[in-house]
């Protein structure tokens, strides 16, 4: 399978590839607010909702028959880690906007998860190939424990803008603050400018 390799990200935004403030690790640490949720994949459901032509439903099987791809992608924690040469596999953001049809007046996106978590990107920051509902990661299943059966990753945001277990997207016509973002925590969330925090 072909790889795209999207390490050079961080020269769009002007900066090296390790963003201030962090430290490279191998491993990968797990971070969430709260529990692992439970899912189960003959009643798992992906819904695509709000400013859309086609509001979407998707059972895992049929999430899983949409165009995917495997991406090599940076990613950066908001507490001061980054791990390198990530290989996630996955359907790409654009993928499933052109899917449902994005009305005109579509500004910003909210995503949401089995676990309640919600967090919020500019309909701009999430119309990349490089953000990827992704469902393997280095070539196996997306493990439980970082987000599987499948995650958002943004790699040119710090990762919390990536929710883990998602299990929907809503197009909104107004800005909204996630989980995270109204808990004082930055709400743009650049890496390379160190936003972290509001």
């Amino acid at each position: 399978m072909s790889v795209t390799d999207v390490t050079d990200l961080h020269e769009e935004f002007d900066g090296d590839r390790l963003p201030p403030g962090q430290r490279e690790t191998s491993k990968f640490p797990v971070l969430s607010k709260g529990g692992t949720p439970d899912w189960d994949p003959e009643t798992w459901e992906f819904t695509v909702t709000g400013a859309v032509d086609e509001e979407l439903s998707l059972s895992w099987n049929e999430f899983r028959e949409l165009p995917t791809g495997t991406q090599r992608q940076d990613f950066h924690c908001v507490t001061g880690w980054s791990k390198f040469d990530c290989e996630f596999t996955g359907v790409t953001f654009p993928t499933l906007a052109e899917r449902a049809g994005v009305d005109d007046d579509a500004v910003h996106v909210m995503f949401s998860a089995l676990d309640g978590y919600t967090t919020n990107l500019p309909l701009d920051d999430c119309d990349r190939q490089e953000v990827l509902f992704a469902y393997e990661f280095d070539g196996e299943p997306l493990p439980r424990e970082h987000g599987g059966p499948l995650r958002v990753v943004t790699p040119h945001k710090y990762a919390y803008k990536g929710a883990k277990w998602v299990d929907g997207v809503e197009f909104l016509t107004e800005p909204e603050r996630g989980y995270w973002e109204k808990r004082g925590y930055s709400n743009t969330a650049n890496p390379w400018n160190e936003e972290r925090y509001s």
